[in-house]
């Protein structure tokens, strides 16, 4: 998978807290001083941050453990012991936290939110300072810190894009990331050349707007026929496609069978989520350049009459002016609901 990585299972541990003292006060001329130990410092947290520039979890591969610091104990004179440094662990944008053994999600970070705390740090144990008492003025009693904890945990990628490129192997969907954004996928004559989701960023200049918003578009790998069944890396991708908010479909309409080819893509969708096959897209003919394209636009067209379909060529640049413009539009109706 190059150096994509969208799973992984990682152990976490949050630090114990630092033992209490049992000292007593020393010093000249000042005898049977009292109980002067102090407290341990509390363990570190494990805390998980979305980092924007994120874009893999590559990271989480190189590394499957992460340790927060433990608690430094207490020492004599009322010292009390220096808490442990937390262990903060970067995640991109859309990575969901689950439960490795049940699936279930304990945090879904969306399109970002605040740091999430996912283990807290044992307590301090107390020093004999706190056991003084009038029956016992020299107690010899101090408490261990808290251990800390430690949990395997399940971290997934789902990847965020306003509009997700839907289409089988070789439909042209790198070339027109290529052309619209500033990815730049590897592009090849044959299929399954992407292997890897790629995003690009649309500029809203790009369109002739001057709003100043872009939108993230997604070029998702080849799908094929049983995706929704564990074909190919189906399943493995489909997930990403569930996190974008709105889909253009990418016909190849060089292709005899381009005609059908849409209702095996939708049912794909459908099978997997129905929710991710409602919602909001867009029929994109490609390779108008070819040969019979034009007969096949037509007839596309008019078997979905109820659907948006634009033809487009990436080599000869036929229906690109205004596409951009389109999937903004699109964009935009996703977000309103």
């Amino acid at each position: 998978m190059e150096k994509f990585a969208d799973e992984a299972v990682i152990e976490v541990s949050s630090g114990s807290g630092g033992n209490g003292c049992v000292a007593f006060h020393r010093e000249k001329f000042v005898p049977r001083g009292g109980p002067s130990g102090g407290d341990g410092g509390r363990g570190g947290d494990v805390i998980f941050t979305v980092r924007r520039n994120l874009r893999t979890l590559s990271h989480l591969r190189r590394r499957r453990s992460f340790k927060a610091e433990n608690g430094r104990d207490g020492e004599g004179r009322g010292r009390y012991g220096r808490n442990g440094e937390d262990t903060v662990i970067p995640l991109p944008p859309g990575t969901v936290l689950k439960d490795p053994d049940t699936g279930r999600i304990i945090k879904d970070f969306g399109r970002g939110g605040d740091d999430f705390c996912f283990l807290k740090g044992g307590n301090g144990g107390w020093g004999n300072i706190h056991f003084k008492s009038s029956v016992n003025r020299a107690p010899r009693t101090a408490l261990p810190g808290r251990e800390g904890e430690t949990v395997r945990i399940r971290v997934e990628l789902q990847l965020l894009a306003d509009v997700g490129l839907v289409g089988f192997p070789n439909a042209g969907k790198s070339s027109l990331l290529d052309h619209l954004t500033n990815a730049r996928p590897k592009i090849a004559p044959y299929p399954f050349t992407t292997k890897i989701p790629n995003l690009g960023v649309l500029s809203s200049g790009y369109s002739g707007r001057d709003d100043g918003r872009d939108i993230i578009i997604a070029d998702i790998p080849g799908l094929i026929e049983g995706a929704s069944r564990g074909a190919g890396l189906g399943i493995r991708f489909l997930k990403h496609i569930a996190r974008t908010s709105a889909l253009a479909f990418l016909i190849d309409l060089s292709d005899d069978l381009s005609l059908a080819a849409f209702d095996v893509l939708l049912g794909e969708l459908d099978a997997f989520s129905h929710e991710l096959a409602e919602k909001p897209r867009i029929i994109l003919g490609t390779k108008t350049d070819t040969e019979g394209s034009a007969e096949r636009l037509v007839k596309l067209t008019a078997a979905y009459p109820g659907e948006r379909i634009r033809g487009v060529s990436v080599f000869s640049g036929d229906g690109i002016d205004g596409l951009a413009g389109e999937l903004f539009a699109l964009a935009e109706k996703a977000a309103q609901g």
